[in-house]
């Protein structure tokens, strides 16, 4: 598949410019059947920079908030997240990791398993590519010293941590990673580091299940989870391999009495807390001792090597009670680090908000990753659903409101380590899509993640079209050429490349679009800080849950169900941004009704202007010339008309 913008345009544009960036060309575009788009580009627009009151601490006006990283709002964060392993390898000196013991070990570059040898100085190496795509905060997958090879596969992921002072070997030196943080730093980028406190790596074994050189007794192979009501007769037995006695540091790791020792977790019930996590040693997070020792571990590491935040792994098996004490107690202790705007964000591997907003609120942590945010998006652009499930959404954010959390402090993302990425979904979308309305739709669910409420969470090669071939480690491609059959066999979207190829361009048609769309919520503050506010949405006034069912569930109910807008509202300044999706599979026109919301419109500026210049700029094959808008708007009294292609999107600046 050849990428879709031509070679005189990739020739002439130039990324990473205040003047129009190549980027832009991908805004609010229609990719239509027969390969003719409609291109489109924003107007670089300056807004006044307002302080909020709130507990975090804002930069000077003096200052440029994407250089003065350590007092930069969070929300006006743009978020990398990235498998080391995977990403690029700056030092294959360290691809086997220590030289002996427990951490070395387990590259196997063929295999979708093993180490392939990406590092944290090859993070380092590609700072300025991330800084064209305009990230401002990366976030690691763990990086402490792991057991390198365990039953059950090999800690290319770093969530087998044996060691919680220093570095794993495979990934480099804690000096390694002090540099990459100084050079995001000079780069005004966060730092964001993965922790674990639900478990270690499997070294615990029980005389039950395990045979004395612990592997498995014949016919097991896992640990049957045993209920808190078990006799003490029936418990396990635990024990621990003498060369593995004090493998674990800090050393009160070491000590069986701190875990809870009851077989392996079905995810279901009190395992779901209790139990070991696929045989990973599960911690007692409610022993007062754990709680102690796990903000002493992570204090620590705040103070070697001053990250700008955390996200914690596994959220929902630890006892609530545990992030009532452990979060704050994390976030003080940063603060006395002289780091204002520490945050933290949970995964809770759940699409439910009333779950979801549980550990926001009862549990203290400020935000969390919106899982329900990821599977509404994927059903609309994706799966061809309803828009009303984006209304059904929103309506929910008022549940993460509190003292220290809001649903704008929310991480949306589209694509995972674990659940598998875009491209995968929108292959597995049972419809019919050519390659370019595949391109579209992923450009699409970009905007929508950019522009709606949340801080955007972009996973490591969906810029690049990876698409994979489902969860866990099919969506783990390597960004450097790759020796696995598995990858390198997958059709990416946007590029004839495949995944046996370096794939940093910077001008595949996915980077450019999210460095656009990087760059347009940068430029618009409203588009980062402003309140979401319902706009338009088919049957939205259809008060009937049984039918507005039945609506959700149709793939079109009429021309312009997959039309939607909502705005985007600065409640001090008063600024106002309305974003117009069609979703849907033909052109549409909605009318937005504006007369309860507030002042008399005075005008409308079309933020995504169409994109012509002078000379031979090509798009997709379209003299520039040839190209008219793809956005029609028609304002009378209250009520806004705005008619859009097919697969398309518009932001406009309301002024009253």
């Amino acid at each position: 598949m050849n990428s879709i913008l031509s070679k005189t345009t990739l020739g002439v544009a130039r990324l990473g410019l205040v003047t129009v960036n190549a980027g832009v060309l991908l805004l609010g575009c229609l990719i239509s059947e027969s390969s003719q788009a409609e291109s489109a580009a924003f107007e670089l627009a300056s807004t006044q920079s307002i302080s909020r009151e709130s507990n975090v601490s804002e930069p000077p006006a003096s200052l440029d908030i994407y250089q003065d990283y350590l007092h930069r709002d969070i929300r006006d964060d743009i978020f990398y997240f990235v498998l080391p392993d995977r990403f690029n390898n700056g030092n294959e000196a360290n691809d086997n990791g220590a030289l002996s013991g427990i951490s070395h070990g387990g590259v196997d570059k063929a295999s979708t398993r093993g180490f392939h040898g990406g590092d944290i100085t090859g993070i380092e190496q590609k700072l300025d590519y991330l800084a064209s795509l305009g990230i401002t905060a990366i976030w690691m997958t763990p990086l402490l010293r792991n057991q390198a090879i365990q039953k059950d596969g090999i800690a290319h992921h770093g969530y087998w941590i044996v060691d919680f002072s220093e570095i794993d070997p495979h990934f480099g030196s804690n000096d390694d990673l002090k540099a990459l943080i100084n050079a995001a730093h000079q780069r005004g980028m966060k730092v964001f580091f993965d922790i674990i406190t639900n478990h270690t790596a499997d070294i615990i074994r029980y005389s039950e299940c395990h045979q004395q050189d612990g592997q498995f007794r014949q016919g097991l192979d896992h640990c049957e989870y045993k209920p808190l009501s078990t006799s003490k007769t029936e418990q396990y037995s635990p024990f621990i391999l003498d060369e593995h006695a004090d493998i674990k540091v800090p050393e009160w790791l070491n000590d069986p009495q701190y875990y809870h020792n009851q077989g392996d977790s079905s995810f279901k019930g009190e395992s779901s807390l209790n139990g070991d996590f696929n045989g990973l040693d599960d911690l007692n997070t409610k022993n007062p001792q754990v709680l102690k020792g796990m903000i002493e571990i992570y204090q620590q590491l705040i103070a070697e090597f001053k990250p700008d935040g955390f996200r914690i792994d596994t959220v929902r098996h630890v006892d609530l009670s545990f992030w009532q004490t452990f979060t704050p107690a994390i976030i003080d202790y940063a603060n006395q680090q002289g780091i204002p705007n520490f945050h933290v964000f949970g995964e809770v591997y759940d699409t439910n908000p009333h779950h979801l907003s549980l550990y926001t609120t009862e549990g203290k942590l400020p935000s969390v990753l919106d899982f329900a945010f990821q599977d509404v998006a994927a059903d609309i652009f994706y799966r061809g659903k309803s828009p009303l499930l984006a209304k059904q959404l929103f309506e929910q954010d008022v549940l993460y409101q509190d003292e220290d959390s809001q649903a704008d402090l929310l991480m949306t993302f589209l694509s995972n380590h674990d659940m598998g990425r875009a491209g995968y979904f929108i292959n597995g979308s049972g419809l019919e899509l050519t390659a370019a309305e595949k391109l579209q739709r992923s450009i699409l669910s970009h905007a929508f993640m950019f522009l709606s409420r949340g801080i955007p969470v972009v996973y490591y090669g969906d810029e690049q079209g990876f698409t994979g071939d489902g969860n866990d480690i099919d969506a783990r491609e390597d960004m450097f050429p790759s020796r696995v059959n598995s990858y390198n066999d997958n059709v990416l979207m946007g590029t004839s490349a495949t995944t046996a190829e370096d794939n940093f361009n910077q001008s595949h048609p996915l980077f450019m679009a999210i460095s656009a769309l990087s760059q347009l919520r940068k430029e618009h503050r409203s588009l980062r800080r402003g309140v979401y506010q319902p706009r338009y949405y088919q049957a939205s006034t259809i008060q009937d849950s049984a039918i507005q069912e039945s609506i959700i569930q149709a793939s079109s109910i009429q021309a312009n169900s997959g039309m939607f807008a909502f705005a985007r509202v600065d409640e001090t300044s008063g600024e106002e941004y309305l974003i117009v999706f069609n979703s849907g599979n033909q052109s549409a026109s909605i009318e937005i009704d504006m007369t309860d919301k507030g002042e008399p419109i005075t005008a409308i500026e079309d933020v995504l202007k169409t994109f012509k210049a002078a000379g031979d700029l090509y798009y997709n094959g379209l003299p520039s010339s040839n190209v008219d808008s793809s956005h029609l708007i028609d304002v009378e009294k209250q009520a806004i008309t705005v008619s859009m292609p097919r697969l398309s999107y518009g932001v406009y600046q309301i002024k009253r």
